[in-house]
């Protein structure tokens, strides 16, 4: 049934939207950023990346498959990439009151209840995207009921320290001993490593991992702006005077650049969706990559030790860099995206293949 309490999407520019009920009954703050994918919301919602954001999902019907059952696998849950929701809000077109899948185990509006997030549906989000494309990302309130909330804007925070877990954990009993700096992990990259003969330690953002005997290093996605992990890119800058293989993705990425001395901003409105076309420099191969980030990194600031290693093809923005001596490489995109293209899910076999070859195997 259409709920018919009063519900809107307020902009930090006057815009008011109004439209319909379906998650929490309660009013939140956030930025207002938008996804382009035609599906995979279970995943985006527990991607710890959308940390403090309303989230616009483009595609016209939301819903219609329902949620995933809570199944674990290797102490995860099986179909999402948390062990929660982390947006602060869905915003979508039409809501799907029926939903059909062969794994559904609930509605979308009875998780979003269930985990505290409201959602509004009968918004026209193509025009909503089109005006955060033409004016960029803005902050945001969904106000329930004229319960009016205060502005936030999420940046100002470390979210990194709020979404990164809290202790080490270890996943696998594998050769290769990976050490696994969590800024807001998405599971399917820990699922990625342990495919490859791997133990994954998994630690906190700001842990001293000096201390732990490992052969390769990775840094994963999060939210927020890079900028704030000081002891993150303290810690990858004495990793860079070794020889040990890094990886990084995402937010890892953008890590990686200030640790070596580039500079990162913030982009216009982000790319958040599952079909950005990206160029690996040097060679016409162009592959297709899920995307999730705010932050990119200044390709004019790269030292002398470092090139640019994919390039977005819409923008030309920096999607990744790689060490010129060095086996260190990252990359801005998803290659491990459960629910978007796989098209380069090959990196992680060539950063296992640096383990390796580091390993002398």
């Amino acid at each position: 049934m259409k709920n018919t309490q009063s519900i809107k999407l307020v902009l930090e520019d006057g815009t008011e939207i109004a439209g319909c009920s379906f998650g929490f009954e309660g009013s939140i703050n956030g930025e207002v950023v938008f996804n382009t994918a035609m599906t995979g919301y279970p995943e985006s919602l527990t991607d710890p990346s959308y940390k403090g954001q309303i989230l616009v999902l483009t595609y016209p019907l939301v819903g219609n498959y329902g949620v995933p059952a809570d199944s674990m696998e290797n102490n995860m849950l099986k179909f999402f990439e948390s062990n929660k929701l982390h947006i602060s809000a869905l915003v979508i077109s039409d809501y799907s009151l029926e939903y059909s899948h062969w794994n559904a185990s609930k509605s979308l509006s009875a998780w979003l209840k269930e985990n505290k997030v409201p959602g509004i549906y009968g918004v026209d989000t193509r025009a909503l995207t089109k005006r955060l494309r033409e004016n960029g990302t803005m902050l945001g309130k969904v106000i329930y009921n004229n319960q009016d909330v205060e502005w936030y804007n999420p940046d100002l925070d470390h979210l990194v320290a709020q979404v990164s877990t809290p202790q080490k954990e270890v996943y696998g009993n594998g050769k290769y001993k990976i050490v696994l700096i969590d800024c807001g992990v998405k599971y399917n990259i820990i699922r990625y490593l342990l495919q490859k003969d791997t133990t994954v330690i998994r630690v906190p953002h700001d842990y001293d991992f000096s201390q732990e005997a490992y052969d390769g290093l990775f840094i994963s996605n999060g939210p927020g702006d890079p900028k704030k992990c000081e002891t993150t890119i303290n810690n990858l800058a004495k990793a860079f005077k070794q020889d040990i293989p890094v990886m990084g993705i995402c937010l890892g990425n953008q890590l990686m650049a200030l640790a070596s001395g580039a500079n990162t901003y913030k982009l216009k409105y982000g790319h958040r969706s599952h079909n950005q076309p990206v160029l690996k420099v040097g060679t016409p191969k162009a592959y297709i990559t899920s995307q999730n980030h705010g932050f990119a990194i200044d390709n004019n600031t790269l030292g002398s030790d470092w090139e640019p290693y994919f390039i977005n093809l819409n923008d030309n923005t920096n999607e990744g860099m790689r060490h010129k001596t060095k086996p260190f490489f990252s990359s801005q995109f998803h290659p491990e995206a459960s629910g978007g293209p796989t098209d380069t899910d090959f990196l992680f076999n060539d950063f296992i293949k640096d383990v390796k070859k580091y390993k002398g195997n």
